[in-house]
């Protein structure tokens, strides 16, 4: 206990002897492995779910904000409505964020451009993981497209032209949207819900064609992609134990997954990733949001004679993924 006080004795004034010598050098000594260790905790690593995005700024005012679409707190909807005579085009634009976060939002390039060339502009956000599960996500978005038809008049939108866009998880909710059968019931007390869910045509990033585990299982048998999450919690399941779950559980897998639905008669697609065909599926990160998902999605959109698009390798912010939608857009909305 002596020779224990002793050093302890010798280390604070050889600490006091530092500070008095050279104060800034000690300080920083002290204080640079709690900064390290901080910034660390704050930094989320690879693969890990990403923080929600700053609110969306939009670079031209929004003709209605945080329309109520829907009864839950989420179903909320900001408009631009472009200016026109005759009634207009629509882009509906769904954001990701595995289904866990993100905001209505839609990039601003986009936005000026639709609204140049007369398409008006949506942007929706909807039920998370944390509060539902699937399929509560799809039909909110569902719900969404048929609160725009419901209003077509009074914003003077053609409700024959609507397409949608997304990133991620958004972009699986605007594949889902136009490939399943119409939501419609037109007998429902709700007028709302005797509008058509169908769409014109769906312009997309990052997307994911499938999210039953068992088909990314197949589609990545190099590493555990199967395994992210986000599908854990949209499905609320173990996914470990995935050859282990109760029947309705595939039954869910299958009905969220939009190749599933694909039939002749379907709206034409443009898809556009960050990851080039030949990437490593390094982490699940990249696995999610591979190219692969998009080349499954167009073999069988060729087979039934279908228009798809994949463009892979794309870099993230650069203009020709904008040049490539607006292109695509002008096409099938105009």
């Amino acid at each position: 206990m002596i020779a224990i006080t002793r050093t302890l004795g010798s280390q604070k004034n050889r600490w006091i002897s530092q500070c008095i010598q050279n104060p800034l050098k000690t300080l920083l000594q002290g204080w640079i492995p709690i900064l390290t260790v901080g910034f660390a905790l704050c930094v989320p690593l690879p693969g890990w779910p990403q923080p929600a995005d700053p609110l969306f700024k939009p670079a031209v005012p929004a003709s209605f904000t945080d329309v109520k679409y829907g009864p839950h707190d989420r179903n909320l909807m900001d408009v631009w409505l472009a200016d026109s005579e005759e009634p207009t085009a629509v882009l509906v634009s769904i954001h990701g964020g595995a289904f866990r976060h993100g905001v209505k939002k839609v990039s601003n390039r986009l936005l000026r451009e639709c609204l140049n060339s007369g398409i008006s502009v949506v942007t929706i956000t909807y039920r998370f993981t944390d509060t539902a599960i699937a399929p509560a996500q799809f039909h909110d978005a569902a719900r969404a497209i048929q609160f725009i038809r419901h209003n077509a008049q009074e914003w003077n939108i053609d409700p024959t032209r609507i397409g949608a866009t997304g990133g991620s998880a958004g972009a699986g909710l605007s594949l889902w949207l136009g490939f399943h059968d119409d939501l419609a019931d037109p007998g429902n007390d709700d007028p709302v819900l005797r509008q058509s869910t169908r769409l014109t045509c769906m312009a997309v990033d990052q997307g994911q064609s499938s999210y039953d585990p068992r088909f990314i299982r197949d589609l990545f048998p190099e590493n555990d992609t199967y395994q992210t999450s986000a599908l854990a919690d949209l499905f609320d399941v173990d996914l470990k134990k995935l050859d282990e779950l109760p029947q309705e559980k595939y039954a869910l897998f299958e009905e969220v997954s939009s190749i599933n639905h694909l039939t002749p008669d379907d709206p034409p697609v443009l898809m556009t990733y960050t990851s080039r065909l030949d990437t490593p599926i390094s982490d699940r990160s990249i696995g999610i949001h591979h190219p692969r998902f998009g080349i499954a999605l167009k073999k069988e959109m060729d087979g039934l004679g279908l228009e798809c698009h994949v463009h892979a390798g794309i870099e993230k912010g650069s203009p020709k993924r904008s040049d490539l939608m607006m292109k695509f857009l002008a096409n099938h909305l105009r």
